[in-house]
């Protein structure tokens, strides 16, 4: 398609969408030019989304948050599944029908095609929950149509997608922030604000728990050779497959909706990079904020070699050392010279153990604070200022995953300049930092 009639079929789109919620009775809503730079809209004016992936964390999770915050208001979703759409607008216009006078509300959009979406004018931000080898694309073309943006974690699919989405939303002035909810739970950034005041001592090492090496869910990726199914009627499989290769259906990777579970495609390469990307996202981003190391990274990655190495191994430039562990609990450790915090969703435990009843001083530091990661970011959209799980942070935490990743696959230790953002006079794991798109797709 020619860039004249790609533009052309975008005006279409937008008059056509305007035209059909122009009968529609809508509260008062404001689009984001409007919104302005200093945050001078009124609080009681939404915040229109769009949602692109209405899967289980989509629906069940996202979808949840958003609708019951009323800053925002969501009248657009799409799915390459038809039925996981049409729940999702159900739900939408359901909700909002319990709040009006008339019970009743037809005004949520649904659509096959995430760019039908993107083209319109009256979406100010969009909700980005698809399967991780789709974040890059979605992320950047939505920041191009000047729309602000929430996406799943892991940020990126690659190390050089998660380099692009910062160039990209930097460059088109977007908020997003990056589905990495830990850092708006207050347990997390109390323990980070622990380390990084000293009061475990100097720093020497941290170990992260992502999960169980002897379950059914892989550490990292694997190729996938499911056997064909019969594509259900329902589902457009070539537009789930997107820039991924080519291969048949099979319903691990996209089970019809009445089996209300998490699909396996974390589990295969071409479309995730099983816990090391999923969990790691959550907790070796954490240790990322309590080690200071947002803007940075790693310079060495060792992966296991059964002897001086029994565990994937991070050396960062100030001699603290970053270590996967995976016996017991999913979380965070942080040992230091004169204590340890440990933290995960379900405690904070501090050696001593006074230290969890510390209160962090005025003159002290005090990291970024939020109590609600969705409230986080409809602020930050109003006001244009970083919200808690920036994209630069997103990038950076999904980096040292893949990483780590990299590192399992070449089975040796690696050179990393986190400044440039390449491996050190290592041509074969540059060759690792992006994957090539099936045509037509790219970024």
């Amino acid at each position: 398609m020619s860039r004249k009639n790609d533009i052309d079929r975008r005006q279409f789109l937008t008059r056509a969408a305007g035209s059909v919620f122009g009968a529609i009775s809508f509260p008062y809503i404001i689009s984001s030019s409007a919104l302005g730079a200093a945050g001078t809209v009124a609080p009681s004016n939404r915040i229109t989304l769009g949602f692109i992936g209405t899967g289980k964390q989509g629906n069940e999770f996202l979808l949840s948050g958003f609708l019951n915050n009323s800053a925002a208001q969501v009248i657009a979703v799409c799915d390459v599944d038809a039925l996981k759409r049409k729940r999702s607008r159900y739900r939408v216009e359901k909700h909002y029908a319990g709040q009006s006078a008339k019970g009743v509300f037809k005004g949520c959009t649904a659509y096959g095609d995430f760019r039908d979406l993107l083209a319109r004018d009256d979406i100010d931000a969009v909700v980005i929950a698809t399967p991780d080898h789709w974040h890059g694309i979605t992320v950047i073309r939505a920041a191009r149509a000047g729309k602000d943006i929430y996406c799943e974690k892991p940020l990126s699919f690659t190390i050089a997608e998660a380099k692009d989405m910062v160039s990209a939303v930097r460059g088109y002035s977007r908020i997003l922030q990056t589905g990495s909810m830990q850092r708006s739970d207050y347990r997390f950034r109390f323990a980070c604000e622990l380390v990084r005041n000293g009061y475990i001592g100097e720093v020497k090492k941290v170990s992260v728990n992502i999960g169980n090496a002897a379950s059914a869910y892989p550490i990292f990726s694997e190729e996938c050779y499911l056997p064909a199914e019969p594509v259900p009627d329902y589902l457009d499989w070539d537009m789930w497959l997107g820039p991924a290769p080519w291969r048949p259906y099979n319903s691990e990777l996209s089970p019809d909706i009445s089996n209300n579970i998490y699909p396996h495609w974390r589990n295969y390469r071409d479309y995730s990079g099983g816990l090391m990307t999923d969990w790691g996202a959550h907790h070796f981003d954490i240790a990322q904020w309590g080690l200071g190391m947002d803007e940075t990274g790693p310079v060495e990655i060792v992966p296991p070699d059964g002897k001086n190495y029994r565990e994937l191994t991070y050396k960062y430039a100030n001699g603290v050392t970053m270590t996967r562990r995976d016996k017991g609990r999913r979380g965070i450790l942080f040992v230091g010279t004169e204590g340890k915090v440990e933290v995960n969703r379900e405690y904070l435990h501090t050696w001593p153990g006074n230290l969890k009843n510390e209160q962090i001083g005025p003159g002290q530091m005090h990291l970024y604070e939020s109590g609600d990661h969705y409230a986080n970011w409809l602020k930050c959209i109003r006001t244009r200022s970083k919200p808690i799980c920036d994209v630069e942070i997103g990038a950076r935490s999904a980096t040292v995953c893949h990483l780590g990743n990299i590192a399992y696959r070449l089975g040796r230790p690696l050179k990393w300049d986190p400044k440039n953002e390449r491996f050190v006079n290592d041509e074969q794991a540059d060759r690792m930092l992006s994957r090539p798109m099936r045509s037509p797709w790219h970024l």
